[in-house]
């Protein structure tokens, strides 16, 4: 019997693997959330199966998505990263990405981890939404809105609220699988 997915994955086999082991599972590790958290500004504007299709050439370029390291980066290594044809050479998401990873370090100093500090944008348990379709599912929600404030201020850039809802989803702070998909309750029964 064949399974049902959500929608937006189906008829591509790297969406539909990524949907089936990642999408909305729930993320608690910060290295993990980093990675996501980079991968998302860079997709701001993109598609993020595009996002996906880079994701092993930004996790060579960025050194494994090592925060600690791209804190550090030289103008150097940032003119290497924008010579990479293998990510998005966006100029001000190669900068945002450094300047991103030492307000995370800033946060994980002020909360003992990053995990902690997002996690209570949702009172550290996933939200579970009831999606019928998965275009019925919104783009920004009062939380995502909070969080992408609170961000900015904290110095992080392309963080806005469609960046912080996909980024949400993405980590399992809400679940946002189709009620009929088979993750649904797979993904629900992680939070």
């Amino acid at each position: 019997m064949k399974k049902h997915r959500c929608g937006w994955c189906v008829g591509d086999a790297l969406y539909e693997a990524y949907h089936d082991t990642e999408w909305g599972v729930p993320v608690y590790d910060d290295a993990r959330l980093f990675e996501f958290l980079i991968l998302e500004t860079f997709q701001a504007g993109l598609s993020w199966i595009t996002i996906l299709r880079k994701r092993e050439n930004f996790r060579e370029a960025l050194d494994d998505f090592d925060y600690k390291k791209i804190a550090n980066y030289s103008e150097s290594k940032l003119e290497e990263l924008l010579n990479n044809p293998g990510i998005i050479r966006n100029k001000l998401k190669v900068n945002a990405t450094v300047s991103n990873a030492k307000a995370f370090m800033n946060i994980q100093e002020e909360f003992g981890s990053f995990s902690k500090y997002i996690w209570s944008f949702v009172a550290h348990k996933p939200v579970q939404n009831s999606v019928a379709y998965y275009k019925e599912a919104p783009t920004t929600t009062a939380i995502s809105d909070a969080l992408s404030k609170d961000l900015k201020k904290r110095g992080f850039k392309f963080t806005g609220s469609t960046v912080m809802y996909a980024h949400m989803q993405a980590t399992g702070m809400v679940n946002d699988h189709e009620v009929n998909c088979f993750r649904y309750t797979e993904v629900k029964a992680l939070g």
